[in-house]
């Protein structure tokens, strides 16, 4: 059962990137697009536990940044025993697609792709799991 309740206020800048984010994936309106938004966190943070899960972590950066290809292989070291293994595409003369396959308990693997994907220079960057048990 929906519930409408009114009274929420975004700031000018942060109401643009929404409207942004709707047009850009196509939602019908804005509370279509906060409702996603709101229902993709929940289930993120129930990915906060123990089961053992599989997936990956994707992350895009500019090749040219040794010193980011650098802290993602430190990282890595860190994670050996949930990483299945770890590859990249240079996708064209300037930009790096990284995949890493992973397996172990969600809470590591969302803990590993945190570490990854919010090393400064990285363009953008993407946990996907499932369930493996």
């Amino acid at each position: 059962m929906a519930i409408k309740r009114f009274g929420v206020s975004l700031e000018d800048d942060l109401l643009e990137e929404l409207d942004a984010y709707v047009n850009e994936n196509g939602f019908a309106n804005r509370s279509q697009a906060i409702r996603f938004l709101i229902e993709k966190n929940v289930a993120e943070k129930k990915w906060q536990c123990n089961h053992i899960v599989a997936g990956t972590i994707v992350i895009m950066y500019e090749n040219e940044k040794k010193e980011i290809a650098a802290r993602i292989t430190s990282i890595e070291k860190i994670y050996k025993q949930v990483i299945l293994s770890s590859t990249i595409h240079y996708i064209d003369g300037d930009h790096c697609l990284h995949i890493t396959a992973v397996m172990g308990e969600a809470h590591v693997l969302t803990e590993l792709s945190d570490k990854l994907t919010t090393i400064k220079g990285i363009r953008h960057g993407k946990l996907v799991m499932g369930r493996a048990d």
